[in-house]
């Protein structure tokens, strides 16, 4: 099973300034918790061992072993912060620290972190508004601002664009301080392009961007994008490849619809800003076209549906 990361969006829209380190640390401890099915709690601790930082981001022992022991003295003070609706519609500006707790076993090269309470539903919320990508995407990138900008970017994947970012959200939500890069040549050029740069080079999309002014000054930026054409999970089939062109029963759409939802893969379908079952009920939708079916069979196949010539039949 690929490495997904899942964040609520309004984690991907806050404000924060993470280093490289640090965002591979939490993205890391988010992978750990979905994998290992214990899931993330206020209470349990997530270990993260250097060894799975050595693999994933491809650096040396030695440099993990002290990065992820300096990443630990720094990440226990970090805050980020971002916007909730209450009860009554009234929005809250909430500001939270990443962890509670977080310490290092030299002896055991560990890290062993405890989100904070209000982070907690921030990545286990999957019922609500989500961006959802696989780690291996922004394993090779080395900046964090080019992190930040890919997550960013791909909650609006099935657009293609973004609307206009204005320059002051933008410098908040990649990260960049008030008394960094306040020349619009600097930021262009360390920031911006060298992320964009990034982008294009290690991950699954191609970026462009649009700069806008007031006046003689640029006031925001937007982008377009487009995913990369890849092995698509082959639209080949061979001959033993059982009649896909056969109906589904509702009650098979619907639950296809559901596994399909969470499939890494299909993002590419997915609209940035609705919910797992949002993403599922159109998919319940699709899957009544014959077509859609069979332009979808790779991943049918994938989660378990194997219709045969006489009659559908489910292997969940």
């Amino acid at each position: 099973m690929r490495d997904l990361v899942v964040k609520d969006n309004a984690l991907i829209n806050a404000s924060y300034n993470l280093d490289l380190v640090e965002q591979r640390l939490i993205l890391l401890a988010i992978v750990e918790a979905r994998g290992s099915g214990r899931g993330i709690n206020a209470n349990d601790p997530l270990e993260v061992h250097a060894e799975s930082y050595v693999n994933q981001f491809n650096v040396a022992r030695q440099t993990a072993y002290q990065a992820l022991k300096d990443a630990c003295k720094d990440l226990f003070v970090r805050q980020f912060s971002y916007q909730e609706v209450n009860k009554r519609g009234n929005i809250e500006n909430v500001l939270s620290r990443w962890v509670s707790e977080i310490r290092y076993i030299d002896d055991e090269a560990t890290v062993k972190l405890i989100f904070a309470p209000a982070i907690v539903p921030l990545i286990t919320r999957l019922e609500e508004q989500f961006t959802k990508y696989e780690l291996q995407q922004v394993s090779s990138l080395s900046s964090a601002y080019a992190i930040r900008l890919y997550e960013l970017l791909i909650q609006w994947r099935s657009a293609g664009k973004t609307p206009t970012i204005e320059l002051q959200e933008f410098r908040k939500k990649l990260g960049v301080l008030d008394n960094e890069y306040l020349r619009m040549a600097h930021l262009k050029e360390r920031v911006l392009e060298l992320s964009i740069k990034q982008i294009n080079e290690h991950t699954d999309i191609t970026v462009k961007y649009e700069q806008h002014k007031k006046g003689r000054s640029i006031s925001g930026f937007s982008f377009t994008f487009k995913q990369k054409k890849k092995d698509n999970p082959s639209i080949e089939r061979d001959p033993n490849t059982l009649d896909l062109s056969s109906k589904m029963t509702d009650a098979q759409r619907h639950m296809f619809a559901n596994k399909l939802s969470e499939l890494p893969e299909m993002g590419r379908y997915s609209q940035g800003t609705e919910s797992y079952p949002q993403f599922a009920v159109r998919i319940a939708e699709m899957l009544q076209d014959s077509e859609k079916i069979k332009e979808l069979a790779p991943y049918l196949k994938k989660v378990g549906y194997m219709p045969s010539n006489k009659k559908d039949t489910v292997n969940g």
